[in-house]
């Protein structure tokens, strides 16, 4: 026997997720520091962080501008900051991973389809050839504080997390099933919370940061949604954010942090070829 269950707005997820919050509290440790970020594409942009917000500048002086910023840790050295930012007419996700041990970082730079991409419908895109999700995402590597160099960034595309079922419970309500089919895609279900009953399978992005330490970004296409999380499967825990529209009117956006304590359920393997 199934039960109806409406697909709900980033924004109503995020009152959802929001009561008793197993979230991680806002680093102070950045404020007065700074990192100029060498990117593998010949970008430089320095940061500067304080309490509240980061001020980055473009070397070539492009791009600069001040946000609010959120940071987190989940291991000593590696930092997760994420902040919005309006550049050339468009709302720009921005997460950061810098790794301070490595003197490396990948930054995910993540933007929502307008109201006309999202009304092309599945079978359209589908037909098309197009991504089924209209949610765009971009991965970049770089150095800290020292010029390019091939293989400096240790963060890599991975597949230990295939076939890894995890669960993931984010509030006293809110609770979450990941199971990770393949390099490209997963799946997940509501067992608790706001969209209980609702669950789907999305494009996914895997990197490896650190022994059992991952950065995992999902895009989903049925409610537009950047979610981003770092996976510690050492003290299982995960911390990131989901970012989408607050209504379904487009013009206001929602970005908040999710945290959780994680447990692995089982793992398949499937002893085939490769």
């Amino acid at each position: 026997m199934s039960t109806h269950q409406d697909w709900i707005t980033v924004g109503a997820l995020a009152d959802g997720f929001a009561p008793e919050a197993f979230i991680l509290p806002n680093l102070a440790e950045l404020a007065g520091r700074a990192f100029e970020l060498h990117f593998a594409n010949g970008w430089r942009i320095s940061h500067r962080f304080d309490a509240a917000q980061v001020h980055w500048q473009a070397a070539d002086g492009h791009s600069q501008g001040s946000a609010t910023y959120r940071a987190t840790s989940l291991r000593n050295g590696i930092y997760l900051v994420d902040f919005l930012k309006h550049e050339d007419g468009r709302d720009w996700s921005i997460s950061l991973v810098l790794d301070t041990l490595s003197a490396s970082f990948t930054a995910v730079i993540g933007s929502l389809p307008d109201q006309a991409t999202t009304h092309e419908g599945l079978y359209h895109r589908a037909l098309a050839g197009k991504p089924l999700t209209g949610v765009q995402v971009q991965f970049l590597h770089g150095s800290l504080d020292t010029p390019w160099r091939e293989g400096a960034c240790p963060h890599a595309p991975t597949l230990e997390l295939v076939g890894l079922r995890n669960l993931y419970r984010y509030s006293p309500t809110e609770v979450y099933e990941h199971v990770y089919l393949n390099g490209d895609y997963y799946s997940w279900q509501c067992l608790s919370g706001v969209e209980k009953g609702l669950c789907d399978t999305d494009r996914a992005h895997y990197y490896k940061l650190a022994e059992q330490l991952y950065l995992f970004v999902w895009r989903e296409k049925i409610v537009p949604t950047l979610g981003l999380i770092v996976i510690d499967l050492q003290q299982h825990r995960s911390d990131g954010k989901i970012f989408g529209y607050a209504g379904d009117r487009f013009d206001t956006l929602s970005n908040f942090p999710v945290a959780s304590y994680c447990r692995v359920l089982n793992t398949t393997e499937y002893g085939l070829d490769d």
